[in-house]
């Protein structure tokens, strides 16, 4: 049986990394711990995540590549006794894809709420012309591209 894919259309070219992204989050979407995502100013955005009991020791922010990825962690008092836990001590990973040039500028934490700050970078439009060259057609299918050429631009 064939998958059938969001981008499937020949019109979009390129998107299957962005596919397998998307499908690698929704199959870690947790709802642990709540978060908000705000627009902040004209540029701004704000991840606002619930880690009421957490220290700022416990817990880490780290990005790789364009994956924000935020994580919990608690030390289990053993000392104490409870006669009911309703508050559970658990670690979480919760993991936002950014799009490209979005910059964190920080974070912080406050009565157990951890916010972090993005920008997003005021994207100008880009407008080339490609220039066409008349040539033999018989030899345009033997020309090999250089991609690493083409990926330094």
């Amino acid at each position: 049986m064939s998958r059938v894919t969001m981008f499937n259309s020949p019109l979009l070219l390129g998107f299957d990394q962005l596919e397998r992204t998307l499908d690698r989050l929704a199959k870690n979407a947790e709802g642990y711990p709540p978060y908000n995502i705000e627009r902040i100013g004209e540029n701004g955005l704000r991840i606002t995540l619930a880690v009421a009991g957490f220290t700022s020791d416990g817990l880490a922010i780290e990005l790789v590549e364009n994956q924000l990825t935020v994580r919990g962690k608690q030390a289990d008092d053993s000392d104490r006794i409870y006669l009911h836990r309703g508050i559970a001590a658990r670690q979480f990973q919760k993991a936002f894809m950014l799009a490209d040039g979005i910059e964190v500028v920080g974070a912080r934490l406050d009565n157990g709420l951890l916010s972090i700050d993005l920008v997003r970078p005021v994207v100008e439009p880009r407008i080339r012309t490609i220039r066409i060259d008349a040539g033999q057609a018989a030899g345009a299918a033997d020309q090999t591209i250089d991609i690493t050429a083409r990926r330094s631009r």
